[in-house]
């Protein structure tokens, strides 16, 4: 088993690209493995990592469907409807709180 190669931050040799920047190029992996690691070092912490995938290999983004886009759309409205009130809250309703603000909040003063 080999290891991956390490670069240092702003050092990683042309033609390797981390994911974000596949994206903006308008490109995803597609399937190939990970061919190196960049490392960025932190003072008190461990380094921040990204993957490097080679940009030859590298395939064109799937072209957003209307269907796609339907469930997408599904899929960000369900993350919006609070299971208490089934009221569309207009923001995501954070898991930590399970049901928008006003509802927790009453559930909070309920078991005071």
């Amino acid at each position: 088993m080999s290891t991956l190669p390490v670069y240092r931050w702003h050092l990683a040799p042309d033609g390797l690209a981390t994911r974000r920047q596949l994206r903006a190029a308008g490109l995803r992996p597609g399937g190939q493995d990970v061919v190196a690691q960049l490392e960025r070092p932190r003072r008190r912490r461990g380094p921040l990592v990204a993957f490097l995938y080679r940009l030859d290999l590298a395939k064109p983004v799937r072209p957003m469907t209307p269907a796609r886009r339907a469930a997408l759309a599904k899929a960000n409205a369900a993350r919006r409807l609070c299971p208490a009130c089934r009221a569309d809250v207009g923001y995501v309703i954070p898991a930590l709180l399970g049901m928008c603000v006003p509802c927790h909040d009453r559930a909070e003063q309920r078991a005071a």
